[in-house]
């Protein structure tokens, strides 16, 4: 009994940990929990994507909240990515379900995609001043036509990679919006992706749900530690050194990247 009163406690002390550094940096979850559950805790990788999806799911709705009250959503290219990643969520969900009997095959697959995954989210949070001022340059050739295109491009890769291993919707899907969108400010990019995970998140999550690859219990202990965390982190925040805070996630995700490519 006790061994089990200890094993919940560190999911929700993970879960804790996970949400504060969210709340300082701004970093979706999934870069840190699908690595943590995999990593240290040892669950299959389906079950630690499909898992955090649902996490990700429920987290991201009060920041949905939050954005549209402050009216810094930008609904049009929600909806452009939504077309796109929502088909292409359940498509490779499907895909999935049907290689579920080759368990061994499904956790290479994942594990491989979510190291890429994280080198790239690890590359978009050093190169960022960069990547706004070319930003900068492409808003001078706008073309509204193909940014549509383009979004909806986007968002069936973002559905793929987030369905594979829950990390996308966040630093790779603001990076690229930035340069889709140079003209809008930032921070009506991040609450246009963070509205966009929502609903790409509890798709993917459920799909992982219906085909046995998400850890209620385990969900449950997540929650508890994380929302109190969110809010830490958060305050402390305003006061922690920014671009130092960055450099550093980044070197970490990019050292688990290459630990799971490698693996």
């Amino acid at each position: 009994m006790r061994t089990l009163e200890f094993i919940v406690l560190a999911y929700a002390l993970s879960g804790f940990g996970v949400g504060f550094v969210v709340g300082l940096t701004g970093v979706g979850g999934g870069s840190l929990m699908t690595p943590l559950l995999v990593l240290v805790f040892g669950f299959h990788p389906a079950t630690a994507v499909g898992t955090d999806l649902l996490y990700a799911s429920i987290t991201k709705t009060g920041g949905t909240a939050v954005h549209h009250i402050g009216r810094t959503v930008e609904w049009a290219v929600v909806g452009w990515l939504g077309a796109g990643s929502l088909p292409a969520s359940l498509l490779t969900l499907l895909l999935l379900s049907r290689q579920l009997h080759n368990s061994s095959a499904v956790a290479s697959l994942i594990s491989y995609v979510l190291g890429y995954a994280l080198i790239l989210t690890a590359l978009s949070l050093l190169f960022r001043r960069r990547i706004l001022a070319l930003a900068h340059m492409l808003s001078l050739h706008r073309r509204p036509r193909r940014e549509a295109a383009a979004t909806v491009l986007l968002g069936a890769l973002l559905g793929v990679l987030v369905s594979l291993s829950s990390v996308g919707a966040g630093a790779i899907g603001v990076t690229m919006l930035v340069l889709l969108y140079p003209h809008l400010p930032i921070v009506r990019i991040i609450g246009s992706d963070i509205a966009h995970a929502v609903p790409l998140t509890l798709v993917a999550g459920l799909g992982h749900l219906a085909v046995g690859t998400v850890d209620v219990s385990l969900l449950a202990s997540l929650l508890t530690g994380s929302l109190p965390g969110i809010a830490l982190g958060s305050v402390i925040a305003r006061r922690a050194p920014e671009r130092a805070l960055r450099l550093l996630l980044a070197a970490l995700l990019a050292l688990v990247g290459i630990r799971l490519v490698a693996a």
